[in-house]
């Protein structure tokens, strides 16, 4: 096997060219059979297998530096540089990461895993080599899917006034080029790139430039003619009147022709783009099918491409697509907004039904939102469903073209809390935090599916900024009995008894079920309330459970910084209440990769972990009278 020869950086360079392709379908062989055991991200690695190829045997890891844009088709680069026995223990607690990590090699120079950001990164590192008088190659790899965000934009522009090498590779799995100006641009490519034309050009640049009044003037004409002649035969011509040399495009599972093209884009100097085609999920027929299924897989049956566990129960996506659905039925002025995740979010049910009320706006968060605020002004009722951990980078719109006008924008926070096996990136945990500070703004956590639905009903009637946010997997169907009508600011008694009281918030009633048992067994007699509403906090709620309870117990899937908890804690503090509160939260850090329930019994937001931080903290500060307040 050509794969066991790669046990570190750089050792693909032993292989001859006649060994690429073995190498490949190796490489493939072992992700499918890898990923269909533990999960994870396959169609977009096996698309860029032969890419990461051409670039490892192009670069010299770690001096060279590679970035990837997201992360998440990265495998093939962790394989050649000597970690393929991680991938035994790939996206569990402790195993590695299934996106590039620092921490994790030296060969991974920047972590990643929201999208658009590879860019300006790359450009922030040529630039430090530049400064430090580096001669290193810099490559930042970025998706076509990722060229939607803005941001990706911003360094583009800034990237065009470089006169330093820096390469940026389009990874283009769209296949949306023609044959005949692909073999144009082949040609000119060769032209344009060779030697006597970068010599030839850079010298009459500089002969010309600024040598008299005429110089500059005979220079803008060469570039204006030249500019004129591409635009007829070279695709690409968007990044060329940007400033920045556009080459390709080139078959991406072609990997002597992108070494090749690679080593003709080191020449430039100045920001270059080398345009690659790939195809998503190359190699295994299910993932060429469904690119969109096997993007993020659970474990599945290499035969068939089915799912191993499928879900039996509805989660609260399917929950949130159900009612989308029968909203848009019922009220013309519903409209849905995502960015680039119809699927992910529920709402490809609704676009189906309701075409002309959906927008994908591509990977662009904070366009979406202040798109949402125009349309909200104009009359309409946006819902904008995005997760938890995108919709922060949305920060600035929500604060500044929603809420400041007060505007009637609901927001369908997906993924809310942990989500597991993506880890740092991805875990939603806080949203509450970030919301909560900004006036206007009103959030809301349902206990249940059957409150996900009165929720939603609430919030496009509500006529003002509002966020509701859900956990990720299978939703909740106890409970059922209690469904109060949803109130403004309002808080649910589920279990009204004395002693000890449990505020939680969403996902948290069900482990507070749980929490209440343990505790009546130990003797302690435990109330039990939904919160509903995080912000503005049920305050004459609180006011009442300091008058017969001995302790206040808050309990939140969100880092204890600007949660429910404090907001708790600074009303039980205004009022002089004589009552401990202990706030149950995930601590201010960044939670890694790993099962959500393994996580939480890291983070000791667990049913065991709790029942034992309740009971410390009731004998410590209730039963012996002394102390300050109890907190996690």
């Amino acid at each position: 096997m050509f794969l066991e020869k790669i046990e570190k950086a750089n050792d693909i360079k032993q292989l001859s060219e006649s060994e690429y392709g073995a190498l490949a379908d190796e490489i493939r062989e072992f992700l499918i059979r890898t990923i269909s055991e533990t999960g994870g991200h396959l169609g977009s690695n096996l698309g860029a297998v032969e890419l990461t190829m051409a670039l490892h045997l192009f670069l010299n890891l770690p001096e060279d530096k590679l970035i990837w844009d997201v992360g998440h088709q990265s495998y093939t680069h962790k394989i050649l540089t000597g970690r393929r026995e991680g991938f035994a223990n790939l996206r569990k607690f402790g195993g590695m990461s299934g996106f590039p990590k620092r921490k994790e090699s030296d060969c991974d120079c920047f972590d990643t895993g929201h999208s658009s950001t590879s860019i300006s990164a790359g450009l922030g590192m040529v630039k430090a080599r530049d400064i430090q008088g580096g001669k290193n190659t810099i490559v930042s790899v970025i998706g076509d899917g990722s060229l939607t965000g803005g941001m990706a934009y911003e360094a583009l522009n800034n990237a065009s006034r470089l006169e330093t090498n820096f390469i940026i590779v389009l990874n283009d799995n769209n296949m949306s080029i023609s044959e005949n100006v692909g073999g144009v641009s082949k040609y000119l490519n060769n032209i344009r790139t060779a030697n006597m034309y970068l010599d030839l050009k850079e010298g009459v640049y500089k002969s010309l430039h600024g040598k008299s009044k005429y110089g500059d003037k005979v220079v803008s004409q060469i570039r204006r003619a030249k500019s004129s002649f591409k635009h007829l035969v070279v695709p690409g011509m968007f990044f060329e009147d940007m400033g920045i040399t556009y080459l390709g495009p080139v078959d991406g599972h072609n990997i002597s022709a992108m070494v090749h093209m690679l080593g003709e884009a080191r020449k430039i100097r100045g920001a270059v783009l080398l345009h690659v085609i790939t195809q998503k999920g190359k190699g295994y027929a299910p993932a060429e099918r469904h690119p969109a299924r096997f993007h993020g897989a659970e474990p599945f049956d290499i035969e068939t491409g089915i799912p191993s566990k499928p879900h039996n129960k509805a989660n609260y996506t399917d929950i949130f697509s159900t009612v989308m659905c029968k909203m848009g039925q019922r009220e013309e002025q519903v409209v849905a907004i995502t960015a680039a995740m119809p699927d992910g979010t529920g709402l490809k049910r609704f676009r189906n039904m309701y075409p002309d009320r959906f927008f994908d706006v591509g990977i662009a968060e904070e366009h979406a939102v202040t798109f949402a605020a125009g349309l909200a002004a104009g009359g309409l009722k946006p819902i904008v469903a995005i997760y938890s951990s995108f919709l922060q980078r949305a920060y600035d719109q929500i604060l500044h073209d929603v809420c400041l006008q007060n505007l009637p924008v609901v927001f369908a926070i997906d993924r809310a809390g942990l989500v597991g096996s993506d880890g740092e990136t991805h875990q939603g945990i806080f949203d509450l935090s970030y919301l909560s500070s900004i006036p206007n703004m009103h959030i809301m956590a349902p206990k249940n599916k059957w409150e996900l639905s009165d929720m939603m009903k609430f919030a496009v009637a509500f006529g003002g900024p509002i966020a509701l946010r859900y956990p990720r997997g299978e939703a909740f169907d106890g409970l059922k009995e209690n469904r109060a009508p949803v109130e403004y600011g309002k808080s649910e008694a589920i279990f009204d008894e004395e002693d000890i009281i449990l505020f939680a918030v969403g996902s948290m009633v069900k482990v507070g079920l749980d929490v209440r048992e343990r505790l009546k067994e130990q003797g302690h007699s435990c109330s039990l309330t939904n919160a509903r509403f995080v912000k503005p906090i049920d305050e004459q709620a609180v006011r009442e459970a300091v008058k017969k309870h001995r302790l206040i117990v808050t309990m939140e899937e969100n880092v204890l910084s600007g949660g429910y908890g404090e907001k708790v804690r600074t009303y039980v503090d205004g009022i002089g209440a004589p009552v401990p509160v202990l706030n149950i939260a995930i601590p201010d850090e960044y939670v890694e990769h790993g099962n959500v329930e393994v996580l939480k019994r890291e983070i000791g937001i667990d049913a065991d972990s709790i029942v034992e931080k309740i009971v410390s903290c009731y004998e410590e500060f209730v039963m012996h009278k002394g102390g300050q307040r109890g907190q996690s």
